[in-house]
């Protein structure tokens, strides 16, 4: 077979226990194990089947969806997956649907923000699927700004309601997943007015579609927005436009575990703090964190295995021309973001073990780690996003020409994921909140000893003082001296904008003005994150032959790459020289050529299916160019030799007759 050789040999030059980079991929044996089960699973089921949906138009993609959810949900049923199988079943369907929602937005809603009284009503009827829920937050005009949602909710005292209404065509609900077409309830952010007076945003169960004929209620106007970026991507998806006409619904329809209206029309708020919403939001933002690293490893992995395959120049008395991957220059763009991957991989395997601890926390009223966590999961969602989004498209540009075909399957891999930058808060948005709480760190540290994330500004006057030792390209092969240097410049860029918004008279003068620099700030501390716990799991018992070692290697280049990406920031702040940032480039290129003989290992240790990746680039056995041919040929397009359109509008042209055609 075609290829076969290439990715066999590859697999021979391995210097560690791939089933062992496997478990430590997956997290744990257990997780390996479940995710391995349910992939297969995915895969041998013709229902799921992905490849034909190029072929396919707007409706048929949104009603094959339909059929793989309800296919699936009897599965589960069947099945009796566990909620730990269901997850992964889902994340190996890889199709967004109605249901992305339902789960990861809806339901968690319910159980952070509702009453004991509504999570009794509410959770039983939407785990079952009884009703299908949406989250209505984002508007026409405003997203990222929640306190400027313009749709309102009006108490109206004489029948115990709020009346839920869009004043404005910029008010219209715009974007929530499942909206369009499948949803039958919504959790619906919206202007609390009680007796002419404004009390903030807050949280609606409202019911969108009768459970019975499944038309929109009373009052509601409902549709789709139409065509998104890709063509199947998020194209599955009925992303909606929603708008009420003085709605009402019962009072105890206000999620109220924060704040309550009373009968009499009195707002009151509980001793739970207006915070907690960000609970459901450190939960996504984890998720989107955890998905970043796959989505960037799935197209890694494509890359890879083409790179091998692929033979350009270099042939010398008609001998072999050279594998791609061999290039310096494709390894220097390829390798980093491999090296990424795993960064991307362990900084969310620990993001949601801290999720998991604010949760237990939260739901004993314990609010203490909250502004913690959100930050963390707001940085490290904008960092991860913006750098798999950016490493997708390069993945596709490291595979040439082929890698512009749908059936490479890196035009929708990145069609998916880049909107990730924007959904669940906007990147730079982020980075700015991110700022505040440093700031705000920082402005504490004279009577508040930071902890956790942050504890490394405790030591900034050592941190501000010292500068990095490093003498020869080896030296830079120590964790320390690695994490001394990311601290310190993150510490240095930190204090310097705090120091600059100190001369503001106006502290939101000062932010506006300086936002820039508290960005890059940000992103520096988040990377700071990113490389301490990559140090954090190399510090761990990581069993198999090589494991830890070729880990340690990956960690290396992920960081020094960052290191040289940025070097413009490390001498700026005086911790690194000229000299030190060079050395650090020479070492990065000796680890290039430490995990090119294992690069195919590395990639198989993903554990990603051919149906999961859905490329002829990226097939396990090496076997591509029949099978682009192959996939060409099965294109409907080529269904007549002669193509619908060619005689009337062609052949005019060619005989010259077109002015005799009835165009």
């Amino acid at each position: 077979m075609e290829g076969l050789d290439y990715l066999s040999d590859e697999r021979k030059k391995a210097e560690f226990d791939v089933e062992a980079m496997k478990v430590a991929w997956a997290g744990s044996r257990h997780e390996f194990q479940v995710a391995d089960r349910m992939a297969k699973l995915v895969a041998n089921d013709p229902v799921f089947e992905k490849f034909n949906k190029p072929m396919l138009g707007r409706k048929e993609l949104f009603k094959n969806a339909l059929r793989k959810v309800a296919y699936a949900w009897k599965l589960i049923n069947d099945l009796r997956l566990s909620d730990e199988e269901v997850k992964w079943l889902r994340e190996y369907i890889d199709e967004h649907n109605y249901t992305d929602l339902h789960w990861e937005m809806f339901v968690p809603s319910l159980e952070g923000q509702g009453t004991l009284e509504q999570k009794n009503k509410w959770l039983p009827l939407a785990k079952t699927m009884q009703i299908i829920g949406t989250y209505v937050q984002t508007e026409l005009g405003h997203g990222s700004n929640v306190q400027g949602l313009e749709t309102t909710a009006t108490f109206d005292p004489q029948t115990d309601e709020f009346v839920i209404h869009s004043p404005t065509l910029t008010s219209s609900k715009w974007w929530p997943g499942g909206m369009a077409k499948v949803a039958t309830h919504g959790i619906v952010y919206a202007r609390l007015i009680i007796d002419g007076q404004y009390y903030g945003v807050h949280g609606f169960i409202v019911q969108l579609r009768s459970l019975e004929d499944h038309l929109p209620l009373p009052g509601i106007t409902v549709g789709d927005i139409g065509l998104k970026f890709g063509h199947v991507a998020y194209n599955t998806m009925d992303n909606g436009v929603l708008r009420f006409d003085h709605v009402r619904i019962p009072r105890n329809q206000m999620l109220m575990r924060v704040s309550q209206v009373t009968k009499e029309g009195k707002y009151m708020k509980s001793n739970v703090p207006r915070q907690l919403s960000y609970g459901t939001m450190v939960g996504v933002r984890q998720k989107i964190v955890f998905d970043a690293s796959t989505a960037l490893s799935r197209a890694v992995c494509i890359s890879t295995r083409y790179s091998v395959i692929r033979r350009q120049f270099g042939s010398h008395n008609g001998g072999p021309e050279t594998q791609v991957i061999d290039y310096k220059t494709q390894q220097n763009r390829l390798f980093p973001l491999l090296a990424s991957a795993y960064a991307f991989r362990f900084v969310g395997q620990w993001l949601k073990s801290l999720y998991i601890d604010v949760k237990q926390r939260l739901d004993a009223n314990d609010f203490t780690t909250l502004p913690e966590a959100h930050a963390c999961t707001a940085g490290l969602k904008s960092l991860t996003t913006a750098a798999t989004a950016d490493g997708i498209e390069e993945c596709r540009k490291l595979c040439g020409g082929h890698g512009y075909l749908l059936s490479s399957g890196l035009p929708d891999l990145y069609a998916v994921n880049v909107p990730a930058c924007t959904y669940e808060g906007e990147n730079v948005v982020l980075l700015l909140q991110v700022s505040r709480f440093l700031v705000k760190t920082v402005s504490e540290l004279k009577y508040k000893q930071p902890v956790g994330t942050t504890a490394y500004l405790g030591r900034a006057t050592v941190l501000m003082q010292k500068n990095c030792v490093v003498q020869t390209s080896e030296d830079w092969l120590n964790f320390d001296e690695i994490l001394k240097a990311f601290e310190a410049r993150a510490a240095r860029m930190i204090f310097d904008c705090c120091q600059r918004l100190a001369k503001f008279e106006k502290s939101e003068e000062g932010f506006a003005e300086l936002s820039p620099d508290l960005v890059e700030a940000s992103l520096s501390h988040c990377q700071v994150i990113v490389v301490s716990k990559f140090i954090e799991k190399l510090q761990q018992d990581i069993p198999g032959k090589g494991v830890k070692h070729m880990l340690e290697l990956l960690f290396y280049v992920y960081a020094l790459f960052l290191l040289h990406k940025h070097r413009g920031d490390f001498l700026a702040t005086r911790y690194l020289t000229p000299k030190q940032v060079s050395l650090a480039n020479d070492q990065l290129k000796a680890l290039y050529s430490k995990v090119r003989p294992n690069a195919i290992a590395l990639v198989d240790s993903f554990n990603h299916s051919d149906h999961y990746l859905s490329s002829v680039l990226g097939r396990y056995d090496g076997n591509v160019y029949s099978k682009l041919y192959e996939t060409a040929m099965k294109d409907p397009f080529n269904d007549s030799v002669v193509a619908d359109g060619i005689h009337e509008y062609v052949q005019p042209i060619l005989k010259q007759t077109l002015h005799s055609a009835k165009l």
